[in-house]
């Protein structure tokens, strides 16, 4: 389930366990990561995780999930595969979309405004071609406007060409949910075309054409079964598998870039 390429980019990023560790030896980082990503894909409970694959119980693979997110494993993955895109010409920072996608939680925190009501929300920004640059989880009521300069300010430094990494977009593409002149005065601050339907006001000539990207990745993501709908309460094991599936997507467009 692991690429063997995939594998030799992660694992100097793993933490290293303690050449004498009490107990134990620990299951092998590999398998808990095939464990890990087979609780992503199928969306099963931890305890339900087979233990006839040979992957470990769910919550040894529960814990290791734990141990990287807090190590920052998921991040710097994500990271060096935006650098290796960029290095092979395969993000488009031309433009960048950014929309939001509502999620059912079935562990969720009650909304702010509805207590009665659970549910989560991921807000994405992705390159001219959809691969993912950030994304970030709030309560299901969080209006999109509100996480603009959040995810542009979100999108990493990213390596693989000569000069400085790069960190902005050329122009910003959103939908009427983010229409704010405050905000737009922000992004041309940072250099930053805002590119935003106006409400009252017919949409862009072409809008719809080039954000499709957009919503072709909330797509990816969410055929990623535990990412459908959350479970986790704690958000930042939620983020953690939902770095993987960037990591992944990322992952996918560089092999085919190289075949």
């Amino acid at each position: 389930m692991v690429d063997d390429d995939l594998w030799a980019l992660m694992e100097p990023l793993l933490p290293p366990w303690p050449e004498k560790a009490p107990g134990p030896r620990p299951v092998p980082d590999r398998l808990c990561l095939q464990g890990i990503l087979y609780v992503l894909r199928n969306d099963i409970a931890w305890q339900l995780l087979p233990l006839e694959l040979g992957f470990g119980s769910g919550q040894t693979c529960w814990r290791r999930l734990d141990r990287w997110q807090r190590a920052g494993v998921f991040d710097q993955l994500h990271r060096v595969l935006l650098a290796k895109l960029n290095a092979a010409g395969e993000l488009d920072w031309s433009r960048a979309c950014v929309d939001g996608s509502h999620v059912r939680a079935k562990k969720g925190v009650p909304t702010p405004v509805d207590r009665r009501k659970t549910g989560s929300k991921h807000h994405l920004i992705c390159d001219g071609r959809g691969t993912p640059f950030k994304v970030i989880t709030t309560a299901a009521n969080v209006n999109d406007v509100t996480q603009t300069l959040a995810l542009v300010d979100g999108i990493p430094p990213v390596a693989g060409r000569p000069g400085r990494p790069r960190r902005r977009p050329d122009a910003l593409l959103g939908d009427k949910g983010y229409d704010s002149n405050v905000h737009r005065d922000e992004l041309r601050q940072r250099r930053i075309l805002p590119v935003i339907s106006r409400k009252g006001s017919p949409n862009i000539k072409g809008m719809g054409k080039l954000r499709y990207v957009v919503e072709q990745t909330f797509a990816l993501l969410h055929q990623f079964r535990r990412l459908a709908v959350r479970w986790e309460r704690r958000t930042e094991l939620h983020e953690a598998f939902v770095s993987l599936a960037c990591s992944l997507i990322c992952w996918r467009r560089l092999k085919k870039a190289h075949s």
